[in-house]
């Protein structure tokens, strides 16, 4: 029986969602204790990121968890506050919520500190006040947050960390989180978020009603084929990470980066058109990616 099925209520229905990300969370080819501990920090980021963009689920119980009034149940920046508040106890006493319960010993037995989950909580409390990034350097102040902590807590729970490896790490990770903004322009637009950088719109002559129509005119397209480029550089900046590393780390890493790649191939596929829906490249694509990597030759 897996942690998720032994989980209750709430905390199961945000440990299941691990099924539908984009990377494999804890994938069976991991020791057992590495996939426990991965699958903890996960429902951290993914119970934050549920706060931040409004997708709890339905009846309060997070928030009644959290110790949250029903006035203030529907006011993110007050779950986000509690939350950091829960997390605190995570290190220094009892936490209420069972995800950050659940939590607690992987943060004792990887010695982990709060600043990536403090990171995290930041993100996802940035999003509901910023909703432009007027430079490509304000863009990457806000991946720091919101996505190389992830990178950062992957190497802390496998014991991995290094100054160099944390720098690859948040290279691969910055390059992902833009990849994603790419595949999601216009779920982003739906939410009046754009996390295209201004200047580079004026550049490449797109305006904010362009991301709103059903298919990517030649500016758009321009435009997103110009931030694709500069996630595959990341990428491959990132990549000789999963160089430094041996055994079953090795193919999760090497995992990460094809996604990245594959990624970008299906955006380039579809014509830089991301405005349909996110190009989402196929296993066949994702497995030729990661047998690129893994015999050293990209």
């Amino acid at each position: 029986m897996t942690a998720t099925e032994t989980a209750p209520g709430p905390e199961r229905a945000t440990l299941d969602k691990a099924a539908s990300e984009n990377f494999p969370v804890a994938p069976f080819f991991l020791p057992r204790a590495w996939r426990d501990d991965l699958m903890a920090v996960y429902g951290f980021a993914r119970l934050v990121d549920d706060i931040g963009d409004g997708d709890l689920a339905p009846g309060g119980a997070d928030a009644r968890l959290l110790g949250v009034s029903p006035a203030e149940a529907e006011d993110r920046l007050v779950l986000l506050d509690a939350y950091e508040a829960d997390l605190r106890r995570v290190f220094d006493g009892t936490p209420r919520h069972p995800l950050l319960r659940r939590l607690q010993p992987t943060v004792r037995r990887r010695s982990l500190t709060p600043e990536p989950f403090l990171g995290l909580i930041a993100a996802n409390r940035q999003d509901q006040l910023v909703t432009r990034y007027e430079t490509y350097d304000d863009l990457l102040a806000y991946c720091a947050l919101s996505a190389n902590p992830v990178g950062r807590l992957v190497l802390a729970v496998t014991g991995t960390s290094t100054p160099e490896r944390i720098r690859l790490s948040d290279a691969i990770c910055t390059a992902l989180q833009i990849v994603e903004h790419l595949q999601d322009v216009a779920e982003d637009l739906d939410r009046d978020r754009i996390y295209l950088p201004a200047e580079d719109m004026k550049r490449f002559h797109v305006q904010e009603t362009d991301l709103g129509a059903k298919t990517a005119g030649a500016s758009v397209r321009a435009l997103v084929a110009y931030e694709a480029q500069r996630a595959r550089d990341l990428l491959n900046e990132g990549a000789p990470l999963v160089g430094s590393v041996h055994g079953r780390l090795k193919l999760l890493l090497a995992g990460f980066v094809a996604g990245g790649r594959a990624a970008i191939r299906a955006i380039a596929a579809a014509e830089y058109d991301v405005l349909p829906g996110p190009p989402r490249p196929g296993k066949v694509q994702l497995l030729r990616e990661a047998g690129v990597i893994l015999r050293g030759e990209g």
